[in-house]
């Protein structure tokens, strides 16, 4: 029976990018086994500087103050939501209606080289009350991207593959920095009962890169059933499975329920910020189970689809896409 951790268990990324084979190998296996069990791991000595990290936040609480029609301009029909503004209440949980308490922003790739995926890409949306948040942003995002293939490297190696397996389907791919507003709920009277900041959900991509929120609320679902609070702390990051890499490994890693709660009624008239970076592979990478995953005692669990299909299959469910 796998491990239960009280707390996400912190692995040193140097260990890895510098390490000699021993040391290596050992952060492979323990962020296998942290994967297995609670399916998150924080992060320390990643690319990512508290400097950038507070400046961001600083553009991105700058962003959300903003008057509602001077935000809204920034909300782009037909886009499905994956640049610009998404405003309060729009995007929920698969297999819930009730909106989430949340409202964010979206920054995706800026596709440099002369790869052709740039067609398949809108143009980012940045805000001309906030000019900060576009050089920001960027720089974030590279930062953020740069230790995901990182990442993606062991997690190849826990899976016996070659570990560069996916530095050409994630190169150039449909990665999504988020920053998200909790905003304040100043009238409980006026939000569905059941309504709260984020329901229990697994992220669609390969992983989630999080970097500290400004308050308590995330919590992950244990294997026994019990809800586990996970912190970011400044200098480190929260990584953890998504359903494109569930699928992948016929569910050797599991993508693990979170879920955002509504703090305590003393406090909920007061905001939460939190930015993750959604790490998603190239649309036509496909997602068909590895072989490597399947045997006898674990047999195929998924159908084949690519990463495109999947991503807007579950745009629609959780009410981005129409």
């Amino acid at each position: 029976m796998p491990k239960l951790y009280d707390e996400v268990p912190s692995l040193d990324l140097n260990d890895f990018v510098n390490g000699n084979d021993e040391v290596r190998a050992s952060f492979v296996q323990n962020l296998g086994d942290a994967y297995n069990s609670i399916g998150f791991v924080a992060i320390k000595n990643h690319y990512l500087t508290n400097e950038l990290s507070e400046k961001l936040y600083e553009a991105v609480k700058s962003f959300f103050s903003l008057e509602e029609n001077l935000k809204a301009k920034y909300e782009i029909e037909g886009l499905s939501g994956q640049r610009g503004y998404i405003g309060k209440g729009k995007e929920h949980a698969k297999g819930r209606t009730v909106g989430d308490l949340k409202e964010f922003f979206h920054v995706g790739q800026e596709v440099t080289d002369n790869d052709l995926i740039k067609e398949e890409y809108p143009d980012n949306v940045w805000v001309d009350e906030v000019p900060e948040l576009k050089e920001i942003g960027l720089d974030v995002y590279r930062r953020l991207e740069k230790t995901g293939i990182e990442m993606l490297k062991a997690i190849a190696l826990y899976l016996s593959l070659s570990e560069d397996y996916f530095n050409d389907k994630v190169r150039n791919g449909n990665s999504i920095l988020r920053p998200i507003h909790y905003f304040p709920i100043e009238n409980v009277d006026v939000i569905p009962d059941d309504a709260v900041r984020a329901a229990e959900h697994g992220d669609i991509n390969l992983i989630t890169l999080l970097m500290g929120a400004s308050a308590d609320g995330l919590q992950v679902l244990r294997k026994d059933g019990k809800w586990i609070p996970i912190t970011a702390l400044p200098n480190q990051l929260v990584v953890n499975v998504g359903d494109m890499l569930e699928r992948l490994t016929n569910s050797k890693l599991k993508s693990t329920i979170h879920r955002v709660v509504n703090p305590p009624k003393e406090l909920l008239g007061t905001s939460r910020y939190s930015i993750p970076f959604f790490m998603h592979p190239r649309s036509e990478m496909k997602l068909d189970c590895l072989p490597e995953c399947i045997d006898e005692e674990n047999p195929k669990k998924f159908e084949d689809t690519t990463a495109g299909e999947f991503l807007n299959q579950r745009l629609a469910e959780i009410g981005l896409k129409k």
